[in-house]
């Protein structure tokens, strides 16, 4: 056990981390700040329209910047990008300064939750049902190193708020 005040929900696209977050939130009677919201709210446009208009690149820095800027934040859940942890020093700065849980989630599971959403999810773009299933696969494999990182590996498929909130109990004081 160790003393936290923010917990960090990692994990790909679709894997439920906003909604888990909230859930989490109102349990531990924290704070919940959505990443992407953030992002928004600093860029005054949405997330696909950041990637269109300014480029991931941007996007990445914003990401980046919003993620830093919680870091004086104190008893909350923040739910982050899918990509989040994989640039920059974003894993190493959640691990420094908060408990990273990782909603871990099959390709199966996943390819059903995103299909026919690739207008709400930029790297989607593009993509069609079809290639959908190798691009999950081979980002996810990619990404894993990351993930993996996490404190908690949280099954994301299967889960149970109750159950998660005892796992985090377990590590945090």
């Amino acid at each position: 056990m160790y003393p936290t005040n923010k917990i960090f929900l990692i994990g790909f696209m679709g894997s439920g981390k906003s909604t888990a977050g909230r859930k989490l939130a109102f349990q531990l009677n924290w704070s919940f700040f959505d990443l992407d919201e953030k992002i928004q709210k600093m860029a005054g446009m949405n997330i696909p329209d950041i990637f269109s208009v300014k480029g991931e690149p941007y996007f990445r820095k914003l990401e980046s910047q919003a993620l830093h800027d919680l870091q004086h934040e104190t008893n909350a859940v923040i739910s982050t990008g899918g990509g989040t942890p994989c640039f920059g020093d974003n894993m190493d700065f959640m691990i420094s300064c908060g408990l990273t849980i990782y909603i871990r989630m099959t390709p199966v599971s996943l390819i059903e939750r995103l299909e026919g959403s690739s207008e709400k999810r930029p790297l989607l773009i593009g993509i069609d049902s079809n290639g959908l299933p190798d691009y999950i696969t081979s980002k996810l494999a990619e990404r894993e190193k990351w993930y993996s990182k996490s404190e908690i590996v949280f099954d994301g498929v299967n889960n149970d708020i109750l159950d998660l909130l005892s796992l985090i109990k377990k590590q945090i004081r």
